[in-house]
């Protein structure tokens, strides 16, 4: 069993990629200026985990927060829920 040790960590997932402990969730954030600080202020604090969905409809909000951050891209763990009647 795996225990949170500290707000950095993270789990390894079985495919070895690195899964943060805690993330922000943006559902309810409001598309723009709203979901953008959330986004940035959560990384300038060091969340590395996002955690949205197309249904939110403020992904391009989360979108420009992570760029306005300064965190390299690759540092974000971006988690993004796909509807199921958009499943193709």
């Amino acid at each position: 069993m795996n225990h949170i040790t500290d707000i950095k960590g993270g789990f390894t997932l079985n495919n070895g990629v690195k899964m943060p402990y805690f993330g922000l969730g943006v559902y309810l954030s409001k598309e723009g200026q709203e979901v953008i600080n959330a986004v940035k202020w959560a990384l300038e604090e060091g969340y590395r985990h996002i955690d949205t969905a197309s249904i939110y409809g403020n992904e391009a909000g989360v979108g420009e927060g992570i760029r306005e951050s300064g965190v390299p891209r690759e540092e974000v763990f971006l988690v993004s829920k796909v509807w199921n009647s958009d499943q193709g």
